[in-house]
């Protein structure tokens, strides 16, 4: 009787692990940021923080909600790679009808959310970047390399939504905030896919440009997609969104993501991937909070 009874408690714990890990919460967490600064950015220091703190739970019900549709959908891929096969839908911990009314539960939570307590504009861009992640960005990943543009437009969401949660409207000001965002995402998507290709072809995810080699053609594309970082880092400066320092602080960030590049076109190696994948974690967060601290 004991035994059943102490079983009870461990159960619970592990299927309340299990639901949580089916968030991705450091990947979940990084999306929020990103709307969080941009929000600041916005807010011109006079910041609603209760409209802050919906727009932090809203964003982390609907990346949340995206991430377990993503999961359901590749759960049986998700058995084929190593990075993967201990995800909870894939090890039994939960099931697919368990996972669906939890993604359901968080997606339209989170919706409900951002529409009473943020505003509507930004409960549009979240249903528009949950439906392109979760429903064309996920299937098209086993038919083209086009996936990663398509996972391009959610990944760069995040800092529009942020300025829209602040403003209530889409601007320029905004559109320039998602375009960094937007490119940024294909020298991070390739570089993963680089480094994960093992993997991923053991799925039959096509991620890679260039007919998915690792090769120099990869790296030149890796390469330009940076380069571009450079002058988009500057528009913020350009339209009166930012000062010098923050401008000077992106050009510098964005040169040395580029050198890195030029490593990754004469080695074509994972471990020059792996330097890629790691200024890009490095890059965004470093230019967003040098954006928020030169405005306020």
């Amino acid at each position: 009787m004991s035994v059943q009874t102490e079983a009870l408690p461990l159960q619970s714990t592990s299927k309340f692990r299990a639901y949580f890990e089916l968030l991705k919460f450091r990947l979940t967490s990084l999306v929020v940021f990103s709307s969080v600064m941009t929000y600041l950015l916005a807010s011109h220091g006079d910041v609603d923080y209760v409209k802050l703190g919906w727009l932090i739970l809203g964003g982390l019900m609907v990346t949340g909600s995206s991430n377990t549709i993503n999961q359901i959908a590749e759960r049986e891929l998700d058995k084929l790679m190593t990075r993967t096969l201990s995800r909870p839908l894939p090890t039994g911990r939960l099931s697919v009808p368990e996972a669906a009314i939890y993604s359901v539960a968080l997606g339209i939570g989170g919706l409900l959310v951002m529409a009473i307590f943020v505003n509507v504009m930004t409960a549009l861009l979240c249903l528009i970047s949950l439906m392109l992640y979760g429903f064309v960005y996920t299937p098209m990943k086993r038919l083209s390399p086009i996936a990663v543009l398509i996972g391009a437009i959610p990944g760069a969401m995040p800092p529009l939504i942020g300025w829209v949660a602040m403003t209530g409207q889409i601007t320029v000001e905004g559109l320039i905030l998602f375009g960094i965002q937007f490119m940024w995402q294909f020298p991070h998507f390739w570089a993963i896919a680089w480094v994960l290709d093992d993997d991923y072809k053991r799925a039959g995810f096509k991620l890679l440009p260039s007919g998915g080699g690792r090769d120099v053609r990869t790296a030149l594309q890796i390469m330009i997609y940076t380069l571009m970082l450079i002058p988009l880092g500057l528009l913020p400066y350009q339209f009166g969104m930012t000062g010098i320092t923050s401008a000077i602080i992106a050009t510098v960030s964005g040169t040395l993501f580029l050198m890195s590049t030029f490593h990754l076109m004469r080695e074509c190696s994972r471990k020059a991937a792996l330097g890629i994948m790691f200024g890009s974690f490095l890059y965004l967060p470093i230019v967003q909070i040098a954006f928020v601290f030169d405005k306020l």
